[in-house]
């Protein structure tokens, strides 16, 4: 796994004046997306654009697609969270929880998505297999299980 996904600062466009990406990123930040997800938003300008369709929509998806960085799929003998992994986690109470670490761009595409960037997404890019991480909401919880979805 690369350390720039849980390394990497960048300057708060509100401190730098810089304006932010179509994606919402930081300036300067790599918009980073899975396989999955780079085909979806593909096959999405295709139907607008299949449509006729000239609008907001498409400009936004051609610049977001112009600005992509694919990330190779997770080592599936890995113990550690990679980006596009599933993971589960089980908190002190028993309760669990799944997240899939994506890009910004496709937040909406999985319904466990949490971006890479986000407080909880760079909790488990720091992470391995049986490791500890707080969430969001401050409860501690164990990884359990790290899956690889199929990017195809």
């Amino acid at each position: 796994m690369s350390r720039a996904f849980v390394k990497e600062d960048v300057d708060l466009p509100e401190r730098s004046g810089r304006k932010r990406s179509a994606s919402g990123l930081p300036p300067g930040a790599t918009n980073y997306i899975t396989a999955r997800g780079a085909k979806h938003l593909r096959e999405e300008l295709e139907k607008l654009r299949a449509a006729n369709t000239d609008s907001k929509r498409v400009a936004e998806l051609e610049q977001i697609l112009a600005s992509v960085h694919l990330v190779d799929p997770p080592d599936p003998a890995s113990n550690s969270v990679a980006f596009g992994a599933t993971v589960t986690v089980k908190d002190k109470k028993g309760r669990t929880e799944t997240y899939t670490v994506v890009g910004v761009d496709e937040l909406d595409l999985e319904p466990d998505a949490v971006s890479w960037i986000s407080p909880i997404g760079k909790a488990l890019l720091a992470a391995d297999m049986g490791d500890w991480i707080t969430l969001e909401d401050g409860r501690t919880a164990k990884i359990v299980k790290i899956e690889r979805k199929s990017d195809t």
